[in-house]
């Protein structure tokens, strides 16, 4: 099979005597002539043999000259996994006053998904009820079901799973998230839930500085500075009317982390303080640390962290926060997080690479094992035996990498005949 289009690897067709059949089952397939981006090192003219949906060998040519699939000397890493995107929320709303369907904003977002190289994806859904994005609990459940018929549908492009935000000031989104983890009908409760704590008051976790807040208040509703200084001195007055509510939040959620039913995240941490309280609470993640300073206390404290690809690809935090270059060029960035931007991922790498800060491997470690290990997700994230067969084919020569094809052990795949 000579790799045409990514939609050829994906899918093809099959030729035989009597007429096209394509039918469902994982693939076995030899793929030659790429470059294998391995943990820690790259092999030119490799080939990765997958049988059965399973990688089961990845070497040089030398050793196997005849393959099913011509990768034309394009890059093949493992498919990226992303454990925090809000894109599906940004999807629903594509613009003022316009709600899309659910299910129909799930399926436009995951072709962005895999366009992307993404084949994991955390979507994350806010337990809240706050005029941001218009969340309320209502609007998370009816995310969570779409996610969910997704997830279980053989059609699905990508493996869809949650990243459970809490608004740890709002009682309603702590009843409604316990509802959800109690559900026996929630078919991602194979795997333990990762739910994220998180506190948006003005003046805390990103926004510390609340002049960056006003800025961007003022850029996303055309609000004059004054006006949404007003506005968020509102917000601030109806938050702290809320404190009390956090302890209770907090000692729910490190309850069922000590005992092993929840992967808690510390969403924002902005201190040493921060990380230790997370880890009086069982968290075992640090998510988007805004400071240098917590993202050290927490690889000191075993935590993994977690850094925006936004922040990558900028060179620096929308929200004037620790840039993650820097985190990650000081070894304290255990992976990537697409946050609102799926390209953002493999652009990340590009840039990284490109402006000498990583080596090939060690950028798409960030976006691949590195968080698969961060959720606990151990059978993706390596070209290597015995890992799903996730995989991408990408063109690394420019700053901006170009995904040529994506294939997951889920995909429609030959059975007889020649694959075209």
């Amino acid at each position: 099979m000579t790799l045409s289009s990514p939609s050829v690897a994906a899918a093809g067709t099959i030729a035989s005597d009597d007429a096209s059949v394509s039918v469902r089952r994982p693939p076995s397939f030899v793929l030659g002539n790429v470059r294998a981006v391995l943990a820690e090192t790259v092999v030119d003219d490799a080939t990765v043999v997958v049988r059965e949906g399973t990688i089961v060998e990845v070497g040089s040519a030398s050793c196997r000259r005849s393959h099913d699939i011509d990768g034309r000397g394009l890059t093949c890493i493992p498919g990226l996994v992303d454990t925090h995107s809000d894109g599906l929320e940004k999807e629903i709303r594509p613009r003022p006053q316009v709600e899309l369907d659910h299910g129909v904003a799930l399926r436009s977002f995951e072709g962005r998904l895999r366009a992307a190289g993404v084949t994991t994806v955390f979507h994350g859904i806010a337990y809240e009820n706050s005029h941001k994005y218009d969340r309320t609990v209502e609007n998370a459940e009816r995310m969570n079901e779409a996610v969910a018929e997704r997830a279980a549908d053989p059609d699905a492009l990508v493996d869809h799973q949650v990243l459970h935000r809490l608004d740890v000031r709002d009682p309603d989104g702590l009843g409604a998230l316990a509802y959800r983890l109690r559900a026996a009908h929630d078919v991602l409760s194979a795997r333990t839930p990762l739910v994220s704590f998180e506190d948006h008051t003005p003046g805390a976790g990103q926004y510390r500085d609340r002049t960056q807040y006003e800025r961007y208040v003022a850029g996303a509703t055309g609000m004059s500075v004054a006006q949404s200084r007003r506005h968020i001195d509102e917000i601030a007055e109806h938050r702290a009317g809320r404190a009390h509510h956090i302890e209770a939040a907090l000692d729910w959620l490190g309850e069922r982390a000590q005992a092993g039913l929840i992967r808690l995240m510390a969403h924002d941490p902005t201190s040493a303080d921060d990380i230790d309280e997370a880890v009086s609470r069982s968290a075992v993640i640090a998510e988007f640390p805004t400071s240098l300073e917590a993202a050290r206390r927490a690889r000191e404290r075993g935590l993994r962290t977690v850094c925006g690809g936004p922040n990558v690809v900028r060179g620096r935090s929308h929200s004037g926060n620790a840039s993650a270059r820097t985190l990650i060029g000081r070894g304290v960035c255990d992976g990537l997080a697409s946050d609102y931007l799926p390209f953002s991922l493999l652009g990340a790498v590009g840039s990284l690479v490109h402006d000498g800060l990583c080596s090939l491997a060690d950028a798409v470690h960030l976006v691949t094992a590195g968080p698969a290990d961060t959720v606990g997700l151990h059978d993706r994230g390596r070209l290597a035996p015995g890992m799903r067969a996730d995989l991408v084919l990408v063109d690394f020569a420019r700053r901006l990498p170009t995904v040529h094809a994506v294939m997951r052990p889920e995909d429609v795949v030959a059975t007889h005949g020649v694959i075209r």
